[in-house]
Formats: C-alpha cells, structure tokens, sequence
C-alpha cells in the first residue's frame, strides 16, 4: 500500500493514510488533497460509524455539492457524523439506500466502500467520468486505484502492452473505456459500479444512470434561455463551496467566459482567472480572455507557451498520462494548471459546453454531409470520390485532403460517417502505416464500430442527439475529463465543470436539437443567445478556436527535428508497429506540402513516448 500511495502523492500532497482488515485482505490507501473541513478529522481512509461499529471505511475521490443537503436528511434519520466532510456523507447513504445512494449524489467521484459486515467493496464513477477508477482483476485480487501507474508497482501485475487498445488510440487519439492500453487492466466506465464479494471474488458490474434525449420540452427560445441561466446559475454556485482559495480556467471561448461572469456575479471579491496562450496568434485567445478579465475585473493571471518548451516536457506528458494519449491540448492544460497551482487550489473550468449545445465543428460538417448524401444519388456520389482524390492529390493542402475525406464519407451510413469525419488515422491510413505484423495482430477489429455502438442510442430523435450521444459517452469521459483530471491533479489542483453538472446536462438533453445548431452556422445557438445579456459579442460570436497547440508550425520548424529523431529511431523502427517508409513519408508531407499533418505526427510521437516510459 505504502508503495500505491507514494506513486500517487501529487494527487493528494496534504496528507496519506492506509486501512488493513483484521484478516489481511483488504487494503485501502489514500492521498489527501484538503478542500472541504481542513481538519484531521477529515483525513481518508475514514470510517463511518454505524450504531456504533466501525462497518464501513471508504476511500474516495472528488466532490459532492449537494453533501449539505443530504447530511441534514440523514440527521433526521438518526444518522450522526463526527467531521463536517462530504466523505463521510457518502457512506451514510451507502448504508441508507445501498447502491441506489448513487442516484442521489450531485458531484464527481470515484469511490470504493469496503463493508466489514458483508465483506464487499463497492466501487462507483460518477456519471460523466469527471474522476477515474482503474483496475486488475483476476481470480485471486482486485487492484484499483485513481491511477494505473499505482497498479504497475504491485507485483500481482505484470504489464504488457495492449495492442488492440493502441489499434483504437491510432483513431481516436485516445484509448477507449474500458481498455487502458495495459493489457489486463481496465476503466471503470462513467455512470457504472462494481460490486465485489471479498470471500467468492464474485463482481457485478451494473451502469446506474443514462443520458436520454427522448424527453424533449416544449418551450419558447426566451423560456430555455432562463432555463438555461438559472440551472447554469446553480451549477455555478455550488462548485464555489471550497475551504481552499478558488479561481477559474479562462481560455477566452464562450464556456469558461460564461463561467467567469457567473462567478464574478456571485462572489463579493474578485475571481482570480489563469489563462496561456502561443506566440503564433493565429492560435492565441490570449486577447478574448483578456476582454473577460477586463469586463468582469477579475485578478488574471497568464502565461505564453513556446515551442521550446516541448521536448522537455512531452516525456513527463507521457508519463502523467499513463495511457497512449494524443489530445496536443494536454500540453497547454498542463501549464495554465501548473500556473493556477501558484494562487489557488480549485478552478472552475468550461468544459462540456460544445458537448451539451453542439459547439463543434464537426457537428455542423456532418449534418451538411447527411444533406448532400441525401441530395445526391448514389451515381454523382461515386463519380465524385476519385476526382475529390484526384484533386487533392495534385493539391496537396489540407482543404483538399478534408473535401477529399468528406466526399469518400458520403457512401456510408450515418454513424460511419460521422466516425469517419472525426477519426485520426482512417482505416485506410492504417493499412499503408501499419507493418505486417501489427496489421496481422489487428487485422479483425474495426475501431470504428465502437463509437457506431455509442451512436446508435435509443433515445435519441435526431442525428444530432445521437452524436451528441455518442460524444458523451465516448470523447467527453474517454479525451476531455482525462486532459483535465490528469492535468490539474499533476499539480494538486482540482478543476470543477459546472457544465457537466449532471442535472444541468439532463436538463440540456431535453432541449429540441434545432435550438442547439440552427442551419449550418449557428453553433450553441440557444446558449449564446442565453448569455446575450451577460458576455461581449466579440467573444460570443468569434470563430471557434479550440485549445490545440500550433502543431503544423511546430513540426515544419522547432519539433521537426526532435520528432524525427524519435520515431525513426532503432528503438521506434524495432517495436515492428509501422512501416519506417510510411513515417518518414509523413514527416515529409508534413514539411515539404501545405497538408497538415501534424495531429497524426503527435499521436505517432506520444505512443512512442509512452513506449519508453512505461517498456523500456
């Protein structure tokens, strides 16, 4: 246990603790990091005592906003509690409602509650995989912990890469739940439970929350919009309870700027805010975060990230990821966390707007191929596929190769489709990158039926729903809650989503997909129009950004070289994953034509990177 919690310090540096059943088969380790009730009492593994017995010790990891709320319930049931902790509400419940306590919890968490009566560990993630839960499990033990890189120091594990889950991270640039990328250990998904028979090591596994869009409302576009800004309100509110100093994330787009304002309106002094940007301005909204900062007065704090920065800090990115992970935002994330660590020890974030009101791009691009696969016959569609190529063949710009990619979609069904528009190596991109071997190894899975699995919801009326649907359940927990969980914990800081509240999401999923994207070109229509009356139209109605780094500069100049001399090593060439040719050929394209490829190049550069932190 000593060796878990050691790995694991940066996650909690105030405090550790270890709990040891009386028959030796049970152990919980904890790393505190102190937010609500500073003092001893409120130190983990804690036990929770049920009329008058030590019955249940839990460890956990997170947030529940609404603790207050059910510790006065409880109290009325007779239940008594000797810290002022949110942790030591959740094993009441536990022991009130058992695993239904779950539906009642409004926050982040990964938990695990070892009953010493029943001889069971309940393990639980919360409904958006804000917090993670990995673990082993065989036969004779179950290891879990926030982190996998604590299950890689006991001895019961002996890792080993896990090819099929690299084959999926080479399409989506990230490795989906419940793989890990280490074979044999796993995700809990988002939403799902384990419970665990200590003595038979028998587990149920059971999802215990669903997003539906069937249940749409009816309402005026002036009713959502207060609907919308109370609950957002709300949401808002209740992530500012900390006994620790708060601030925000403010990267200068509509969500965090929405946030900003909301706390600004909420708080009596203040917000301190923490922003980075580039020296390339093309990707810099430095200047939008410092119009918020300017309009809401906040304390801002910002720094530039530089290409220099990189080769040093990508093998640490490896390791702290843990898992191959190719979202180059990772990079800016750590940094403005490591610069928001200096004043504060919370930090709200605008994560989950785009997913919630359809603010990408992408949501806009596959609608507008659905029109044109509809429109078009079958006949012109297969004319047009081999001119689209010819065309970006002889081009060579990345607004070719995109149409080239957008009209091959055109033949296929709508959830292929939309994999197809969103995926980093295609299929057949894989077949010219991927050596004999590794293409052998993965030749009978298709990566892209996992997110056609999560597009395909029952509830879902529209397309749109169902992308939507598909994101949440994939992207979202798999890619976005991993950047930002990895990145603040880092640097012992806890970032808070009031976007992805869980009541605020199932409030958004009963709004008509028309009011989310209306046409083409109006993304998070009725959240902008929501927030009229509150943020500047410059940065309501700016185009989309995102939080990439300059990728396509940094491997035509600083990078080049370093990424080179990374993936044509002896050591790269020797893993037998791809073809030499195939990416040195990359590398070329990238730097010799108008053709981005630079997203390709960074998932090439960061698989080989967690290579060598974690096999060599």
């Amino acid at each position: 246990m000593g060796a878990m919690n050691s790995v694991m310090a940066h996650r909690g540096p105030d405090g550790h603790g270890v709990f040891i059943s009386r028959d030796g088969k049970v152990g919980l380790g904890h790393r505190r990091l102190s937010i609500i009730d500073l003092s001893p009492l409120g130190r983990q593994p804690m036990h929770y005592l049920c009329q008058g017995n030590r019955r249940y010790w839990i460890v956990y990891n997170g947030e529940i906003y609404n603790y207050s709320q059910l510790r006065a319930a409880l109290d009325k049931d007779g239940y008594s509690f000797q810290s002022n902790t949110d942790t030591e509400v959740i094993p009441a419940m536990y022991d009130r409602y058992g695993t239904g306590c779950l539906e009642h919890l409004r926050g982040m968490f990964s938990f695990a509650i070892y009953d010493e009566k029943r001889r069971t560990l309940f393990c639980a993630r919360d409904r958006v995989g804000k917090k993670p839960f990995k673990y082993y499990l065989n036969s004779d033990v179950f290891i879990f912990a926030s982190e996998l890189k604590a299950i890689l120091t006991q001895k019961e594990y002996h890792r080993e890469p896990d090819y099929e889950a690299i084959h999926h991270y080479l399409t989506y640039q990230y490795v989906p739940s419940p793989l890990t990328g280490f074979l044999g250990i796993q995700k809990l998904e988002p939403a799902h439970y384990l419970l665990i028979d200590i003595d038979t090591m028998k587990v149920t596994k059971k999802r215990y929350w669903s997003l539906d869009y069937s249940k749409k409302l009816e309402f005026t576009e002036q009713q959502w919009c207060g609907r919308i800004m109370e609950k957002l309100e709300e949401s808002v509110g209740i992530r500012m309870c900390s006994d620790v100093p708060l601030g925000a994330l403010l990267s200068g787009g509509v969500d965090s700027s929405a946030v900003v304002a909301l706390m600004s309106r909420l708080s009596s002094t203040p917000v301190r805010t923490f922003s980075v940007g580039f020296e390339e301005d093309k990707y810099s909204e430095l200047r939008y975060a410092r119009v918020i900062a300017k309009k809401f007065k906040t304390d801002h704090t910002e720094m530039i990230v530089t290409p220099e920065q990189a080769p040093e800090i990508l093998p640490r990115l490896a390791h702290m990821y843990e898992e191959p992970y190719a979202d180059s935002s990772a990079l800016p994330s750590y940094y403005v966390s490591k610069l928001t660590r200096r004043h504060v020890t919370v930090a709200l974030n605008g994560d989950g707007g785009d997913e919630n009101f359809a603010g990408y791009d992408r949501y806009a691009v596959h609608k507008f191929a659905g029109i044109a696969a509809r429109l078009l016959p079958s006949p012109v569609i297969a004319a047009i596929g081999p001119i689209g190529t010819a065309i970006a063949g002889s081009y060579k710009t990345t607004f070719f190769n995109r149409l080239d990619r957008f009209i091959s979609t055109l033949p296929d069904d709508t959830p292929r489709r939309y994999v197809n528009l969103v995926c980093y190596f295609t299929n057949e991109q894989k077949c010219s990158l991927y050596s004999e071997n590794f293409a052998a190894v993965t030749a009978a899975v298709d990566s892209c039926v996992l997110m056609e699995e999560r597009f395909r919801q029952p509830g879902a009326l529209t397309k749109l729903d169902a992308a939507l649907y598909a994101d949440f359940m994939t992207y979202l927990p798999d890619d976005l809650m991993v950047k930002m969980d990895i990145a603040t914990m880092a640097v012992s800081l806890e970032g808070r989503s009031p976007f992805l509240d869980h009541e605020f999401i199932e409030l958004t999923a009963k709004i008509p997909s028309n009011l989310k994207l209306k046409g083409l070109n109006s993304k998070k229509y009725i959240l902008k129009k929501a927030l009229l009356p509150l943020l500047p139209k410059e940065v309501m109605y700016r185009p989309k950004m995102g939080f990439a780094i300059p990728l396509d500069v940094w491997f035509k100049t600083s990078l080049k070289g370093y990424a080179a001399s990374i993936l044509l090593s002896e050591k790269a060439i020797a893993r037998d994953l791809f073809k030499k040719d195939a990416v040195a050929a990359l590398l070329d394209a990238h730097a010799q034509t108008k053709i981005n490829w630079g997203y390709h190049l960074w998932a090439l550069l960061m698989l080989e990177l967690w290579f060598r932190e974690f096999f060599d």
